[in-house]
């Protein structure tokens, strides 16, 4: 089976980053709080230089801040997009984008799973989020051609926190009080240690 997928199809070979990091600049990690987080983006509707720019940015910035995965809001643009590099849970590597992402409806009955899962735009914290083994996402890529890609375990959890960013909802909430009190606590602690290791990182990969 191949080891890595890229956009969904079959790669023999793919390098460490993606060639897109090495065209784009790093760009800061909106917190949550801020108000680009916490509403629905906008559809994308031009596909040209503008967006492809975007997208290599937000490559090299999920790179920079060691994540699996980033949306657009996360770096101040309220838009439906995003971009990941993930395992699944068979070490396969997916790394793609997709833009204007929909998420098929989890099939009625089908048990969630809990997991650990953290979000670069709450820094520090991690904790257990219900979510759905199986995810079918429809798309676009940035030419504007359609897009479908479809993921089990650690992968299908990455694509679901990515499309609830472009709906505005962070993980944080789908959690209790109690356990939302817990992550902020989490990100007191813990942000500016998470901060200074992007800042180093942003110099060695630059």
């Amino acid at each position: 089976m191949p080891r890595v997928f890229v956009q969904g199809s079959p790669a023999e070979y793919y390098p460490r980053h993606a060639p897109e990091a090495g065209r784009g600049a790093v760009r800061r990690i909106t917190e949550t709080g801020e108000e680009v987080l916490h509403k629905p983006c906008r559809d994308v509707t031009e596909f040209g230089p503008d967006l492809a720019a975007l997208i290599d940015d937000m490559f090299r910035t999920m790179y920079v801040a060691e994540g699996a995965g980033l949306a657009a809001n996360q770096v101040g643009v309220g838009l439906r997009l995003f971009v990941y590099d993930c395992p699944d849970d068979n070490g396969v590597r997916h790394v793609g984008h997709i833009v204007n992402p929909v998420l098929e409806p989890a099939p009625a009955g089908r048990p969630l799973l809990d997991d650990v899962e953290g979000c670069l735009s709450v820094p520090g914290a991690t904790m257990s989020v219900p979510r759905p083994e199986r995810a079918v996402v429809h798309g676009q890529d940035k030419t504007g051609a359609p897009l479908t890609i479809e993921a089990t375990g650690y992968f299908a959890r990455c694509l679901t926190h990515e499309t609830d960013h472009t709906h505005g909802v962070l993980y944080l909430d789908r959690l209790s009080k109690r356990q939302k009190r817990d992550a902020l606590r989490q990100v007191t602690a813990h942000r500016d240690e998470v901060l200074s290791r992007r800042a180093t990182r942003a110099t060695e990969l630059s």
